[in-house]
């Protein structure tokens, strides 16, 4: 079964994106859910107006994979372009999305810090979805720190780290040490805006100590799983081993949220270490739906990162590379 959405508009695409268009907005399982992955980061690598508008389409489509969905919103955040901007905001309102999926759109939302959205921002940061009040308040923040006189001149701006994301927060410049910088992350009195500036200055840092400062924060913060999560996503970026036993930990934990235990099954796939892939398969038929599809999504990233492929994502007709790190 074709998708409406392409049956209307492939005319104008390039050969290029009507092939990734159908990989991404295919539903019928003829497309497994890894190579609809790949086929999103391609879209994401391509970043122009056509493909905004086919990702955002991926994330109307009703009954599709939270997790996929998901990652459809961290995707247009990424690219940092306002043709996304619609469906982030109808995604966000979907009451009845997962959390994750909402988070992901209001996370975006602040990525791609256009002062428009901060009333639709505003709607959500007493929202019952604790996942989603949170993400409106840090992207809040964001939106205000990017267009604030002091960013502009202080700052690195987005893309400017190692990592070349997009963050939800920048690092903080106060200190350097890793000791305070674990006083300010594991300090549940703080707002979340200065937790997660302490912990992408951890990011920056990179060093082991720093990743063990992260661990302290993931497995020991009881409240937030927003804030869990992301350590979760930092340790996909960091890509370090001595990661993995709090990763692995966090992943076997089932009463933990499913939005942390899908974070640390797909940083562990990015890691990739010989103990990741025992550590992964012994979940891909968790009772977590969210959990299972993000270890097989892990164990592809797992296969791509030990193998010899050139890049993650599968872009026809073009040899444009695209980044492995999925959120």
């Amino acid at each position: 079964m074709v998708n409406t959405f392409i049956e209307k508009v492939v005319e104008g695409w390039s050969p290029t994106h009507a092939s990734l268009a159908a990989m991404v907005l295919d539903t019928t399982g003829a497309t497994n859910l890894s190579q609809r992955y790949r086929a999103l980061f391609s879209l994401k690598s391509l970043n122009d107006d056509e493909a905004a508008r086919i990702i955002g389409e991926a994330l109307r489509i009703k009954g599709d994979s939270d997790l996929f969905k998901h990652e459809v919103a961290y995707c247009l955040g990424q690219m940092c372009n306002k043709a996304a901007i619609p469906a982030l905001v109808d995604a966000m309102a979907e009451v009845d999305s997962h959390d994750m999926v909402r988070h992901e759109a209001a996370e975006s939302l602040g990525a791609i810090s256009d002062p428009s959205v901060i009333p639709e921002l505003e709607k959500y940061v007493n929202d019952p979805c604790k996942a989603l009040a949170e993400t409106c308040v840090i992207a809040l923040e964001k939106i205000r720190y990017d267009h604030s006189a002091d960013a502009q001149k202080l700052d690195p701006r987005p893309m400017d780290t190692v990592y070349s994301s997009v963050d939800p927060a920048p690092a903080t410049t106060a200190t350097k040490s890793v000791d305070e910088l674990k006083a300010m992350l594991c300090d549940e009195s703080a707002s979340l805006w200065k937790r997660y500036r302490a912990m992408f200055a951890l990011r920056e840092l990179g060093t082991e100590e720093a990743v063990l400062a992260l661990s302290a924060g993931m497995e020991g913060d009881k409240s937030s799983a927003l804030f869990r999560h992301e350590i979760g996503f930092i340790f996909g970026e960091m890509q370090h081993p001595a990661s993995v036993p709090a990763l692995a930990r966090v992943l076997a934990n089932q009463s933990e949220e499913s939005m942390v235990r899908h974070e640390a099954a797909e940083a562990l796939g990015s890691i990739a270490t010989p103990e990741v892939k025992v550590i992964l398969a012994k979940f891909v038929n968790d009772p977590e739906s969210i959990v299972r599809d993000s270890c097989v999504v892990a164990l592809d990233m797992f296969e791509y990162e030990t193998s010899n492929e050139f890049q993650y994502a599968v872009i026809p007709d073009t040899d444009q590379p695209a980044e492995t790190t999925a959120v």
